[in-house]
Formats: structure tokens, C-alpha cells, sequence
């Protein structure tokens, strides 16, 4: 063989080594973006049931009968109001 066909042979290797390099690196990286592509869709379906969970949870008559319940709140009347009078005297700033 020539010096030519040698070099000509290794290239030829060289080259094929790295389409194969190339080609698996290809088919990993396709596993790992389907992989991360169904965790995806797994979060997306947690956190439409949270969301729907969270919702259910924060109607205005649940949280009325919770603070009712569990804090012994009630409604303000005018009978437990305090009502604040601000001093008449306070300054107003200029504006120039």
C-alpha cells in the first residue's frame, strides 16, 4: 500500500469513528429530551390538580366558616367600631 491509501484508510476510520460518536450522541440526547418532555407533562397535570385543589379550597364561604370556627371571628357592626376622629389642626405642605 502507498502512503496515500494509508492516510486515506485511517480518514476513512477516523471519519466513521465520529459518526458514530456523533449518532449516539444524537440518540442520547433524544432520550434525555423525551425524558424531560414527560416530566413535563407529569408537573403539568400536579399542578392543574393543585391549582383545582387550591381553588376548591379558596371559596368565599369556606374561608367565611374557617375564620368563624377556628379564629372566633364575626362580622364588624356599628355596635364594635371604633371610629378614629384625625385632628383638624394638621398642617397641609406647600406647594410650589
Amino acid at each position: 500500500m502507498t502512503r496515500l491509501q494509508v492516510a486515506l484508510a485511517l480518514a476513512l476510520v477516523a471519519s466513521s469513528l465520529v459518526v458514530v460518536r456523533t449518532y449516539y450522541e444524537s440518540r442520547r440526547l433524544y432520550t434525555e429530551l423525551d425524558r424531560a418532555r414527560h416530566q413535563q407533562r407529569q408537573l403539568d397535570v400536579e399542578f392543574r390538580h393543585l391549582e383545582a385543589e387550591r381553588q376548591a379550597q379558596a371559596t368565599h364561604l369556606r374561608v367565611e366558616k374557617a375564620a368563624r370556627e377556628r379564629l372566633s371571628m364575626r362580622p364588624a357592626t356599628p355596635a364594635v367600631t371604633h371610629y378614629v376622629a384625625a385632628p383638624a389642626t394638621v398642617a397641609q405642605p406647600e406647594v410650589r
